[in-house]
């Protein structure tokens, strides 16, 4: 089992969850973050006043799916996600050990 983090622009968001639906992702978590890489930050104006924005507004989804439907979602998300311009985000991909769903008891890909 792989947990999937993937760090986009917030308009995205809705694309990307459509996506990731249609190829059979039932579930997400997704959280509203805020970061900079190669981008820095950025100037506003704001009531005549310039304000130096160096942590700009993003959205992370984390998703775990078994190993099988890794290179799928992947894809998606690199396919939904890309604007083209700096700072369309990062992926993250990283190994579960175990997974229990509380309600049930159930453990391992049974419990996604």
């Amino acid at each position: 089992m792989k947990k999937i983090e993937a760090i986009i622009k917030p308009f995205k968001l809705d694309e990307v969850r459509d996506a990731l639906h249609e190829i059979g992702i039932q579930g997400m978590t997704v959280t509203e973050v805020k970061g900079f890489g190669r981008q820095k930050g950025h100037v506003e104006l704001y009531r005549g006043a310039e304000y130096d924005i160096n942590f700009v507004p993003k959205v992370k989804i984390e998703v775990i799916i078994a190993d099988a439907l890794v290179d799928k979602v992947l894809s998606t998300l690199q396919k939904t996600a890309k604007t083209g311009k700096i700072g369309d985000g990062k992926i993250f991909v990283s190994s579960i050990e175990q997974i229990i769903r509380i309600r049930t008891g159930e453990a391992g890909e049974a419990a996604i």
